[in-house]
């Protein structure tokens, strides 16, 4: 692992190279990921902290990006939830690897509305419907025929022609960006960074030192 290099032969990134707004950029970068056909190229790290102050992280899917942010879904009683319940603000990293691209966002954390988690729970498929119903996420559970009853008993409660309603305890939360910033990786780790960061209203575009 010591010894192992990737020589990054990539083309540049400069400030006068990105969109003027992040938002613009990111889905510049995700298209080109999807294109390349990397596996859950919506995928982001993200990373919040519990009550002692110590940081947590995982990964999430990324369900929705415009001008109000990055919108994922998950249970409301799971860790991440109650953390940013206590202190509402993350980070989050996409890891574009092989394309030799990283993007790291920082900002606060809202829960979006139960119109828009109600109209996401209706595109997912039934399985994870139920399972959002049956899952006590986060919770220790004693195997995995006990998760297969507890899915097994929510499955009996709806009809197969009944729609699954969203559990109440299951919705979104939108990461609301004031820092981005993107990441090109370079031959000889002089890669290039390029922040922005939202002042006054406005997004900011500044180089930085690898």
């Amino acid at each position: 692992m010591r010894d192992r290099r990737i020589q990054y032969e990539t083309d540049g990134l400069d400030v006068a190279d990105v969109d003027p707004d992040p938002v613009q950029q990111w889905r510049r970068w995700h298209f080109d990921a999807l294109e390349s056909g990397l596996i859950e190229p919506n995928a982001m790290s993200l990373a919040t902290v519990d009550p002692n102050g110590v940081p947590d992280a995982r990964i999430v899917l990324v369900r929705g990006a415009d001008d109000r942010g990055l919108t994922f879904y998950t249970n409301y009683t799971s860790a991440k939830s109650r953390q940013l319940e206590a202190n509402p603000v993350a980070a989050a990293t996409f890891g574009w690897l092989e394309l030799h691209r990283q993007v790291r966002v920082r900002g606060s954390v809202v829960r979006v509305d139960d119109a828009e988690s109600d109209a996401y729970f209706e595109t997912r498929p039934r399985g994870s419907q139920i399972g959002a119903w049956a899952s006590p996420q986060s919770r220790p559970i004693g195997g995995r025929a006990d998760l297969d009853a507890l899915v097994a008993e929510q499955t009996a409660r709806f009809d197969d022609d009944e729609p699954v309603p969203r559990p109440p305890h299951w919705g979104g939360w939108r990461l609301v960006p004031d820092e981005w910033e993107f990441w090109q990786g370079r031959a000889s780790r002089l890669h290039d960074r390029v922040r922005y960061r939202l002042t006054d209203g406005s997004w900011h575009r500044t180089r930085l030192a690898p």
